[in-house]
């Protein structure tokens, strides 16, 4: 299987991001749960303009981050592990079982709940920190474990920006939305008519993004569409799209996913823990992520390959398969980012973060030590 230069360095950023991950995380926790916990709190909250610090993070940073999983998906379907159907078929079911089971088993604990809307939490994978962990195992991991585990995130991820459009979308300005979309279609035309000035690009995008974040549907979903407006030609390091790609490896992993994790993980950890645990929406995301993930990812996935869809590709197995779809359930970015948009109670909201860090700790430790046990001893 060749791996491109450009999956190479993704993949490597990606890596070294979810490590640095881990420690914002902790650092996020350890302050909030200090003696300089007010202050902290407090940074977030610090007004920018009209709006407070956490708003520009979750609402324009992530817009960003949303930009280059675009990117990343492009180049995944034009020339990657998604160009080809019969390729494309195992991540693509195994995607979709891992954000369908989850749900499933989200919404049988919170059905007719306040917290039903909280089923989107479960079905997302973490790519950073899902990549790194599996890097921790070097060089006994097969590519195509590496190569499935990233399009099988990134496919999560886009699973997720049409649900965010789609079912966390209220009150929506039409005539922002029109001009937003309108700024889209100009966008195409220019890809269409050849013109690789990204600055072009960039300005639109930013327009784009402005009324899209006055339009009621959420601003991040520009990323997306912008990146797939960036013309992509043949992927070569001398298109726009490649360079754009290549230069928001760092600033997104290094900078901007740390940025929302010590902003959106500063949880004050107190109360009854059982308690917590216990309830409704706590259930269903550590069953979603801890359990839901791997069975449907696995589920999925066998029931592809039994109806002669796909096969599994050199270096695969059910049990390595498995320990892939534990890693699957690393929710932890995307699943924080649809609890800010699912609920609106503070303390729910809280709790909720505080699983999640749970979950997706405990689903990284199982598929680490899962594939520990399962990869060959060296390669």
């Amino acid at each position: 299987m060749q791996i491109t230069k450009l999956f190479t360095s993704f993949f490597e950023s990606e890596k070294a991001g979810g490590l640095v991950l881990v420690i914002c995380t902790a650092v996020s926790l350890f302050l909030t749960n200090s003696s300089w916990s007010e202050s902290y709190i407090h940074l977030w909250h610090t007004p920018i303009g009209n709006q407070p610090a956490e708003y520009w993070i979750n609402d324009g940073l992530m817009a960003i981050f949303f930009l280059l999983i675009g990117l990343e998906l492009e180049r995944e379907v034009y020339i990657g592990e998604l160009s080809k159907i019969k390729d494309a078929a195992l991540p693509l079911a195994g995607a979709l079982g891992g954000m369908l089971i989850p749900a499933l088993l989200f919404t049988f604990f919170n059905h007719n709940t306040p917290t039903h809307k909280g089923y989107g939490i479960p079905m997302a994978t973490d790519i950073a920190f899902a990549i790194g962990i599996l890097s921790l195992l070097g060089n006994r991991v097969p590519p195509a474990l590496k190569v499935f585990l990233t399009a099988l995130a990134v496919i999560d991820d886009l699973g997720a920006i049409i649900m965010i459009a789609l079912f966390y979308t209220d009150n929506i300005n039409l005539l922002n939305l029109g001009i937003s979309l309108g700024i889209f279609v100009v966008l195409l035309i220019l890809n269409r008519l050849k013109v690789n000035n990204l600055l072009w690009y960039l300005i639109g995008g930013i327009f784009m993004w402005y009324f899209m974040l006055h339009s009621g549907v959420h601003a991040t979903i520009t990323g997306v569409l912008l990146a797939f407006a960036i013309p992509f030609e043949n992927g070569k390091p001398n298109t726009i799209s490649y360079q754009l790609q290549h230069w928001l490896h760092h600033p997104v992993a290094f900078l901007i996913i740390p940025i929302f994790a010590l902003c959106n993980t500063a949880v004050v950890i107190e109360g009854d823990f059982a308690k917590t645990l216990s309830q409704p929406y706590s259930l269903g995301i550590v069953f979603g992520l801890v359990l839901g993930k791997p069975l449907g990812i696995l589920l999925f996935s066998w029931l592809t390959v039994k109806l002669k869809i796909t096969q599994l590709p050199e270096g695969f197995t059910w049990k390595r398969l498995t320990g892939l779809g534990m890693l699957g359930g690393i929710g932890f970015t995307m699943s924080i980012f649809i609890t800010l948009l699912a609920f609106a109670d503070v303390e729910i909201i809280n709790n909720s973060k505080f699983v999640i860090v749970i979950a997706s700790t405990l689903s990284g430790i199982l598929g680490y030590f899962w594939l520990q046990k399962t990869l060959p001893k060296s390669v």
